[in-house]
């Protein structure tokens, strides 16, 4: 039996306990995170705590495994002539993993921002990019310092570089900086409903750093280049309230005050029917055509949802053309009157 003094002046033995030890006090402050830490996060009435002790439990519970690894490494002979190479790559992996937990908590709590400000649920994913790449950029500068590597000369290289890219990606990177506009600029935001002037319409489901998704009505995805959209003509119906503005038109042997009084009484009707229709707002008919063969005038019902104004219109066209052959009034058809002159 090896005598105790023995046991504690041996290298190996004592390597072995400071990483038995290290791998005892990353269990406990794993324990204690999970146990206690984490039921006290449970209390708050905010989830960014959850979250960041979520993100940082894992890289915590290495750190100090690793830490542990390096010390017991200092007290073995045979590793003294990699000392140097140990450490650097030690060095390395902590960046790594600082940068990695950084960089997700400080997405989270962007998102986390993004979702308490109005009509901004959802954060473009070209946000959480930049965000990412230039955390990275500034842990490759922290290691590249730590070695004493002067970057001047590859500042240089890459400013070559970049020109020499940036050329050949002329499209791309107008697509990029068009994409940084919308998202600074906000003439469209995540979760609006807008209309561009080639007919195509729908919801705005992210903005890439090249292009911008748009999800129709039908459930069709479109992708727009950046640069594109930002040069269109935009209308976001989600800056007001979204309403139905239909068309119609009567015979002139028709009474208007008798249709105005019906077209009224039709879509109050259709809105105690229909939950997307706003009760508040009064329906409104306005004569504005005399056109060849009707009086034309427009109805306008606002909604809750724009996704259902297609519905609306067609239940409003259905109940219209009902009452109207109920209270015999005309639309008339395309007419022309011929006359024979001598």
């Amino acid at each position: 039996m090896i005598p105790i003094t023995e046991l504690i002046r041996n290298q190996y033995f004592i390597a072995l306990l400071i990483l038995f030890v290290s791998f005892i006090i990353a269990r406990i402050s794993l324990f204690i995170l999970k146990k206690y830490i984490h039921k006290f996060a449970l209390r708050t009435k905010t989830d960014i705590d959850d979250i960041i002790l979520r993100i940082i439990t894992k890289p915590l519970y290495i750190i100090i495994i690793l830490i542990g690894l390096n010390t017991s490494l200092k007290t073995l002979t045979i590793p003294e002539p990699y000392s140097s190479i140990i450490n650097k790559i030690l060095f390395i992996i902590y960046v790594i993993l600082i940068t990695l937990a950084v960089s997700k908590v400080i997405t989270a709590l962007l998102v986390k921002w993004f979702k308490v400000q109005k009509k901004f649920e959802k954060t473009p994913r070209l946000i959480s990019k930049i965000i990412k790449i230039v955390i990275y950029i500034i842990a490759l500068l922290i290691i590249l310092d730590h070695f004493d590597i002067d970057i001047t000369p590859i500042v240089a290289t890459l400013g070559i570089g970049a020109l020499a890219i940036g050329l050949a990606l002329q499209n791309t990177l107008s697509n990029l900086f068009a994409g940084l506009h919308l998202i600074s600029d906000k003439p469209i935001i995540i979760g609006d409903f807008i209309q561009l002037e080639n007919n195509v319409s729908g919801y705005v489901e992210d903005i890439g750093w090249r292009s911008t998704r748009i999800k129709t009505l039908q459930n069709t995805i479109v992708i727009i280049p950046n640069s594109k959209l930002a040069e269109s003509i935009i209308i976001n119906t989600s800056l007001q309230e979204p309403s139905i503005i239909l068309q119609c038109g009567v015979s002139y042997d028709s009474n208007l005050e008798k249709v105005e009084k019906v077209t009224i009484d039709v879509a109050k009707n259709l809105q105690k029917k229909m939950k997307s229709i706003i009760n508040e707002f009064e329906p409104e008919i306005r004569y504005h055509t005399f056109s060849d063969s009707n009086i034309n005038f427009s109805i306008t019902i606002r909604l809750s949802r724009i996704e259902d104004k297609n519905i609306v219109t067609h239940e409003l066209i259905k109940e219209l053309k009902k009452r109207y052959d109920k209270e015999k009034i005309e639309i008339s058809y395309p007419i022309r009157k011929i006359y024979n002159g001598k």
